[in-house]
């Protein structure tokens, strides 16, 4: 396939355009946080699907009307509709109190599909939280190996920055929308883990192929085999996230409510990981690579 334009050298733009939305991301982070669901936060977790804009004054007085004392802070507006109430409390609810809130919410919000009540104890959070944390870093772990042990471990650690950034991009927006982050959130990062790293190294594989057929001798030669790569596999990289994103567009639309968060993950994040292989890893690696070419050629003229 024939460039229309050098990515490659191009590649400043693209950082500063990733480091820019990061930046975004972190300040969604400062501003709102995860709002973590009932799999990592001990007590009681009630999410109100209302199907209208929620009105947090006319939630906690349904509470507050069966006995509940709501904490500050407690209700959070999720959904990309504004249209979902998530409501904690610190202890677990009994039977009673889930019964009497179905009552209520029947009678206070005409159009709710109904409550959905979770209760996780203290000991069950913290060992959730702390699995989660150690499966997406043993998959990164595993990986760095893989490309280590496959290429070099300059296309490893370029590969595991653009899998970082596109796991911070999804967690980003999840932040923002204040949508609920649970075990399937972390199932749909290590999807987008899986499939990113595989196209990363689709690129790479044919950056080594190149470099053996034509070993570049400058700094401009390797900026043009790269740039060449990149191109060789740019329809492949295209029709393989367009087919993915058809499926998970169909089922965010039309799955079920259960794997409605899940389907967004994966919408951003395929999206995310398709740039991240073409604009981020194999330029970030050029710039490495770049590093001690041109330290050769310097002390090549010097001597």
């Amino acid at each position: 396939m024939r460039a229309r334009f050098d990515i490659v050298r191009r590649r400043r733009w693209f950082f500063l355009l990733s480091g820019a939305i990061t930046v975004l991301g972190l300040a969604a982070f400062l501003l709102f946080g995860f709002n973590l669901g009932a799999d990592f936060k001990a007590g009681s977790r009630v999410q109100l699907q209302l199907n209208e804009p929620v009105d947090v004054s006319k939630v906690r007085e349904m509470f507050q009307q069966i006995g509940l004392s709501v904490p500050e802070g407690g209700v959070t507006v999720a959904g990309t509709r504004n249209d979902m109430a998530v409501v904690r409390f610190p202890e677990v609810l009994t039977q009673d109190q889930i019964a009497k809130i179905n009552q209520a919410e029947k009678q206070t919000f005409p159009k709710s599909a109904g409550a959905d009540v979770r209760t996780v104890n203290p000991i069950v959070a913290q060992q959730t939280s702390r699995k989660a944390v150690w499966s997406v870093l043993l998959a990164s772990l595993f990986i760095v190996a893989y490309v280590s042990i496959r290429f070099e471990y300059r296309f490893a650690i370029s590969g595991i920055v653009a899998l970082l950034h596109d796991a911070f991009i999804v967690m980003s927006v999840f932040a923002l929308l204040r949508l609920e982050v649970d075990l399937t959130f972390v199932a749909a990062i290590l999807t987008i883990v899986g499939y990113s790293i595989n196209d990363t190294i689709v690129i790479f594989d044919r950056i080594r192929e190149n470099l053996r057929i034509a070993r570049p001798r400058t700094f401009d030669d390797l900026e043009h085999l790269v740039d060449k790569s990149l191109w060789q596999t740019m329809s492949r990289s295209i029709n393989t996230v367009v087919t993915v994103l058809i499926a998970a567009v169909t089922l965010y639309f039309f799955g079920g409510q259960t794997i409605h968060n899940f389907n967004l993950a994966l919408i951003v994040g395929l999206v995310s990981g398709a740039y991240s292989s073409i604009f981020i890893a194999s330029p970030l690696w050029v710039s490495w690579r770049g590093r001690q070419m041109r330290r050769a050629e310097a002390e090549k003229h010097t001597a």
